[in-house]
């Protein structure tokens, strides 16, 4: 990865079951290794947020006034699945991405295919091109903070431990780590969270330039 790579950072909310979720809304943003930023957007799925049964099992359903008013505002857009599709993917081509990151990665790749197979009922089965990489933030802040005494310390200090006592790594918790924002809260809307997430993959890329954040390797 040089300094002139673009990455496209992407989160989902979803709806339904964290078994089979369906996503209402996507929020992304391309940017380098600097932290400039090149494109952001954020989208609400018609589809989904429109069915009226479906959002009503959405864990964050209490939103929904929320993204109304964004839309007023101008800042999300209300679009069907494909076009949110076609954003995506022409922006991916626009800025020759060739990795797409996300916290928990691998929740986010499960959510894009099973919407796109649940809204076209499975003709088209994958949501992003073909050859892209997709990268785990969550996977990266594990390697990078799992020794580090600093972080250890903060998590027992406010009580960001499991059951076990190990160490949490939301994305949540990791930006108050490297903010000192301790009652920070993640707004868990698409294009929100994806800019606390862009600040974590950037922190890892620092302290490790060499880390390999793939979520499956070849």
């Amino acid at each position: 990865m040089t300094n002139t790579d673009r990455i496209m950072m992407i989160d989902t909310e979803t709806t339904n079951s964290l078994e089979d979720p369906v996503v209402y809304d996507v929020g992304f943003e391309v940017f380098d290794l600097q932290g400039n930023i090149f494109e952001s957007c954020s989208m609400i799925n018609t589809e989904v947020f429109n069915d009226a049964e479906l959002m009503s099992s959405a864990y964050y359903a209490n939103k929904i006034p929320l993204y109304m008013e964004k839309v007023l505002l101008g800042e999300s857009v209300m679009i069907p699945w494909k076009s949110i599709k076609t954003v995506v993917r022409d922006s991916i081509i626009r800025n020759n991405c060739k990795i797409v990151a996300a916290h928990n990665a691998r929740f986010d790749y499960r959510s894009l295919n099973l919407t796109q197979r649940y809204i076209t009922t499975s003709k088209w089965r994958y949501f992003l091109p073909y050859g892209v990489e997709w990268w785990d933030t969550l996977k990266m802040a594990r390697e990078i903070l799992k020794n580090d005494m600093d972080y250890r310390l903060f998590c027992i200090r406010n009580g960001f431990v499991t059951a076990n006592n190990a160490n949490r790594y939301t994305a949540e918790i990791i930006y108050r780590y490297l903010t000192g924002e301790t009652d920070f809260s993640e707004k868990h809307m698409g294009l929100d969270d994806v800019k606390i997430e862009r600040e974590i993959f950037l922190y890892c890329l620092r302290k490790n330039p060499e880390i390999d954040g793939r979520l499956w390797k070849n």
